[in-house]
């Protein structure tokens, strides 16, 4: 898992797809893990829930040494913002998380003040 992704490193990705609405999720983290198949909902091992994916195109190469396909996963753990508010990511976010408005194919994505300092960073002092 890395926050330090390249858009190189997705080249073969031709769609995300997301399991639930990313209206009131402030980041998502992301991880590169290797599946068995270019498409389809992955197998998901980690606390937390899965909240979307990448598909790859037909042609997508898989690692030559182990046969697996590189592929992008979306989660969010239980002590993750949305789950808990008041929590360690009340404000600030982790290293991997980045704003899921700003994922797509291909593209890392990016951390925006939201992602990384929540709903309040939306606040401005003249609308309180």
């Amino acid at each position: 898992m890395s926050s330090m992704l390249q858009d190189s490193q997705l080249a073969d990705e031709v769609e995300v797809v997301w399991l639930e609405d990313l209206s009131d999720l402030d980041y998502v983290r992301q991880a590169l893990d290797k599946v068995h198949a270019r498409r389809g909902k992955p197998r998901y091992e980690r606390d937390g829930r899965l909240i979307g994916y990448s598909n790859l195109k037909p042609g997508a190469a898989s690692d030559p040494d182990s046969g697996l396909f590189p592929r992008r996963t979306f989660f969010l753990l239980p002590h993750d913002r949305d789950n808990d508010p008041t929590g360690p990511y009340e404000v600030g976010a982790p290293g991997e998380a980045i704003d899921p408005r700003t994922i797509k194919p291909g593209r890392v994505g990016t951390k925006t003040p939201r992602s990384q300092k929540g709903r309040a960073s939306e606040i401005t002092p003249a609308s309180r």
